[in-house]
């Protein structure tokens, strides 16, 4: 497709097919002269100037990649990470020199990522064997250690761990490990779904089976404890109290990104939330922290990753594509203008924005997941979603670079 099909309505006019050309041009040389690695001979991809890897950071730099054609680093980052797991079934969650968590286990991601590169090349049989064992290990070891009073619903190791750096107050510091988190709750769903999708393909029908099983249930536990029925969202909890802590964040609104929230509920969640502009929706939406909750601030205080406010793209894509998934096509598309807007508008693609004024912080230029901000209009007005399993299908950007 060509980029003016990216282009949403109605915004900006300064947001010009020639500017998004120049930017996603940009974003490209950046992604290949700089992002592109060699690692024990494979190569692999970072969204980072300082050389990490991460797990989430990984599936949504490959979504956007999936535009350029490059199925490739799902296996070769999936396979990087894999080939560091440990017997007991963990993986660090970085992979480098500058930041190591040598103790936090790697976010559930691999699957999604693994599944992604799959259904794009057609071609899942690197898989058979060690790797698709390994990926069974990890996804085990989050249920196995990571859940202490065995309730089926794993805990963070403090706000690090899920990678919303600074939500201390949700989650705790390194070694709190105590907070059952609802996105945690949500991407093993959607892992354990795409394990089943790898398991039917692989023609391990048993598995497929028991996998799809697991995450209608785990569904059911996230519905079940983290939904609070008298605040209409669904809150983290405390597996030493049992209570939920009552904070409200982007994590509560990621329950959208499964679609099978019951309707009444999705539309609390929206309408009394999502939409609220003393809770998410900022000029440019959407708060990590709710603007009325103690301890949201937008501009950084020091070298911090901030998720105590400002607006990631990630979170916002997510969110996106579970209002779809809600059929709530009108404020999709009324986010992701205002996401595409914010980011087209800076000077270059940045790591996360102000959500009240739209300026970027965080690394300048960065090559990595907010690159997705210029196709979710395309996504929204077109109903595309290189994120479902059942998509097979992949559009291509046909002028990028």
């Amino acid at each position: 497709m060509r980029i003016e099909a990216l282009l949403p309505a109605g915004i900006d006019p300064r947001c010009t097919p020639e500017r998004l050309a120049a930017r996603l041009a940009e974003l490209e040389r950046d992604l290949f002269t700089h992002g592109v690695r060699f690692h024990n001979g494979r190569r692999v991809v970072t969204g980072y100037s300082y050389g990490e890897f991460y797990d989430w950071d990984l599936y949504f730099e490959c979504l956007f990649l999936s535009y350029l054609g490059h199925a490739e680093f799902c296996r070769t980052n999936v396979e990087m990470f894999l080939d560091e797991q440990e017997p007991s079934g963990f993986i660090p969650r970085t992979m480098g020199v500058a930041y190591p968590k040598p103790r936090h286990h790697f976010k559930p991601f691999l699957a999604q990522t693994a599944l992604l590169g799959c259904r794009e090349t057609g071609d899942c049989r690197w898989l058979q064997g060690k790797y698709y064992d390994r990926l069974a290990n990890y996804i085990d070891y989050w249920f196995r250690h990571c859940d202490a009073d065995k309730n089926g619903l794993p805990f963070w190791d403090g706000s690090d761990h899920s990678g919303m750096d600074n939500q201390s107050p949700r989650l705790g510091f390194i070694g709190v490990m105590e907070y059952e988190g609802v996105d945690l709750a949500v991407y093993l769903v959607r892992e354990l779904r795409a394990m089943a999708a790898l398991a039917a393909l692989l023609g391990r029908e048993a598995d497929a089976a028991d996998l799809a099983a697991r995450a209608k249930a785990l569904t059911a536990r996230i519905e079940k404890t983290f939904w609070d029925e008298s605040a209409g969202f669904y809150f983290d909890r405390s597996e030493r109290t049992g209570a939920l802590n009552r904070l409200k964040t982007v994590s509560g609104l990621l329950p959208l990104w499964l679609g099978t929230i019951r309707p009444e509920r999705a539309e609390r969640l929206v309408r009394e939330h999502l939409l609220n502009p003393e809770e998410f929706w900022l000029q440019y939406p959407v708060a990590t922290w709710a603007k009325n909750e103690t301890g949201y601030y937008q501009e950084r205080k020091g070298g911090e990753c901030n998720w105590m406010g400002p607006t990631w793209i990630p979170t916002n894509y997510m969110i996106l594509h579970g209002l779809m998934r809600h059929g709530f096509w009108k404020e999709a598309e009324a986010l992701a203008a205002k996401t595409f807007e914010m980011a087209l508008l800076e000077s270059t693609t940045r790591e996360y924005y102000n959500g009240e004024t739209g300026t970027g912080q965080g690394l300048s230029p960065f090559w990595g997941w907010s690159a997705l901000a210029y196709v979710m209009p395309f996504e929204a007005r077109e109903r595309y979603a290189p994120d479902d399993p059942e998509c097979t299908a992949f559009r291509r950007i046909e002028t990028a670079g």
